[in-house]
């Protein structure tokens, strides 16, 4: 995972890295904005955590959750929303931001980049329907204006979107962890149709402090519910009017070498224009992606729920026979990708077969299901059978980075979503008709969740392991810094990060490579052989740790 997020950031930035050639591109290609000096931007401050444009509102509840309501055509919900959250989007920009200048520090090897990027999107707005433009047009004029000289902010908003398949597709070892599954009929306590999700993207910690739960009412399509940050028009996790649930599971992917439609963006339009999982097949297959992705769609109406599987040149739809439930990691199903190499070598070397099977296991031990017990499952960090993974193992269901995690009842148009931290804290109960019609009647002087389903915070957040956890993360961390920069560490500190996640292989991995480094080599041995005995993650993991055993053995 540290491995991913230095990818991940690297990329991030060189997506925002923009020479003037891709910015014209996009620049040229601008929604048509007229009557954007007719939209009221003037927000009203009832309180620290209470805002208001008109009927549009925004207000932070006692669990940390930002509940927003935005209505009208796309170019108001862009402008309201940004205006409306504009201290939140600027929180998400500057954590992104920050990471670029600590990765990419030197000018001249940021002037290589924009040139390499102004070619990887230069045809991404072609993509990218003309109603989402005009959206993410409106939301970037609150953005910051110290960044423009990067790329002016509607540029910066645009490729933001697809922060999300890029973190993905740069993925070459193993995959970002998330985890879904539906169950209905006689695996439920009352028969209804129950999805469950944790989406483990992963950006830095900042970037996850502040969560929003969107409610937006827009002008053509349906009302609908997402779980978002600031900024994102698109949708990662989400519930309709019309009882249709989304959420996104990555594939296998490789690198891309041109951006089209994000997939954010796809699930974005399956929530506010289908349904049923026919529509949303429809609107997935006109659309062009590129990245590989799991869409899980849940349909109250047709009782079901089925796996939309996209990828550049690929499409399949899986559903599953005479079954009362679909689980979902981070490889597909369909007959489509039956003989697809780089699908079969994801499940060989990757965790996302181990957490599939975790989930079965999870599953069957339930006889029935409630939102409650999907709290639980998502919550679960044990291995198969309750081997100790250690924390923050990505072979466990709950791997403690998950930007959130949600659970659905489309049939009651319900939804829960977990507070901070990661899907640890309370999940808090939302009902879509009472929230739409206290927001249209104008009745909103506080929250609207549903207090009294709000499922508690999970105990393990007020324990000594979870403490440890946490000086753990702070520590690895410091000492994978000191090893990249071949600084020397104490004999303490190697000690006490055994001490805070004595089961979790990395932590051995960790102390070879200092060893190693510091040419220590028979402890370097000692430490990756111990790292052996655990739960190691992923083939590719295993193998580094043979490949590094030989070297420190050759060097004795």
């Amino acid at each position: 995972m540290k491995l991913f997020f230095v990818k991940v950031s690297v990329f991030i930035g060189v997506l925002f890295l923009l020479n003037s050639c891709g910015i014209k591109r996009s620049m040229q290609d601008r929604p048509d904005i007229s009557g954007i000096e007719n939209i009221d931007t003037t927000r009203t401050k009832l309180s620290d955590t209470h805002y208001r444009i008109g009927e549009n509102s925004m207000y932070k509840n006692k669990y940390g959750i930002w509940e927003l309501y935005i209505e009208g055509d796309a170019l108001e919900r862009g402008v309201i929303s940004g205006s409306l959250t504009r201290e939140l989007m600027h929180k998400q920009e500057t954590a992104f931001m920050e990471k670029i200048y600590e990765l990419v520090p030197g000018t001249g090897y940021r002037n290589f980049l924009k040139k390499t990027v102004a070619w990887f999107n230069r045809k991404m707005y072609l993509h990218v329907p003309e109603e989402y433009k005009q959206e993410i047009y409106g939301t970037s004029l609150f953005g910051l204006q110290k960044y423009n000289e990067f790329a002016p902010a509607y540029v910066r908003m645009l490729y933001f979107h697809g922060a999300h398949d890029i973190g993905h597709a740069l993925q070459d070892l193993m995959l970002v962890g998330c985890t879904s599954f539906a169950a209905w009929d006689n695996k439920t306590e009352d028969g209804q149709l129950l999805l469950g999700r944790n989406f483990d993207f992963y950006a830095g910690d900042e970037f996850a402090e502040e969560k929003i739960a969107a409610f937006v009412n827009p002008d053509k399509g349906h009302k609908f519910m997402m779980y978002t940050w600031a900024g994102m028009i698109g949708s990662v996790s989400g519930l309709n009017e019309k009882r249709i649930s989304v959420t996104i599971n990555a594939g296998k992917s490789k690198i891309p070498m041109q951006a089209k439609t994000p997939i954010s963006l796809v699930t974005r339009e399956i929530l506010q224009y289908a349904s049923s999982t026919k529509e949303a097949i429809e609107i997935a297959k006109k659309r062009e992606v590129f990245v590989s992705e799991s869409i899980m769609v849940g349909s109250a109406s047709e009782h079901k729920a089925i796996l939309i599987e996209v990828a550049p040149g690929n499409f399949g739809v899986y559903e599953v026979d005479n079954s009362n439930k679909l689980i979902c990691s981070n490889h597909f199903q369909s007959e489509a990708y039956a003989e697809d190499n780089r699908n079969l070598k994801a499940i060989e070397e990757s965790h996302t077969q181990y957490r599939f099977d975790k989930m079965q296991e999870l599953l069957s031990e339930k006889e029935k299901l409630n939102p409650q017990i999907a709290a639980e499952i998502l919550r679960n960090k044990e291995g198969l059978k309750g081997a100790k993974l250690g924390m923050g193992n990505e072979m466990a269901i709950n791997q403690l980075l998950a930007h959130h995690g949600i659970i659905f009842k489309p049939e009651e148009r319900k939804v829960w979503v977990s507070a901070n931290p990661y899907q640890l804290g309370a999940f808090v109960a939302y009902d879509l008709d009472t929230a739409f019609k206290k927001f249209e009647d104008g009745n909103v002087s506080g929250s609207v969740m549903l207090a009294e389903e709000t499922i508690a915070e999970d105990p393990f957040v007020n324990t000594e392991a979870y403490k440890d956890y946490e000086k753990y993360r702070k520590l690895s961390r410091e000492i994978t810094e000191a090893i990249s920069k071949e600084k020397e560490v104490s004999e303490d500190k190697i000690k006490r990060l055994k001490y805070l996640n004595p089961h979790f292989w990395e932590v051995y991995k960790i102390a070879g490579d200092y060893y190693f480094k510091q040419r220590e080599f028979k402890k370097a041995v000692i430490n990756y052989k111990q790292a052996k005995r655990r739960e190691v993650t992923t083939l590719p993991d295993e193998e580094y740790l043979d490949k590094m055993i030989k070297k420190s053995y050759r060097k004795i």
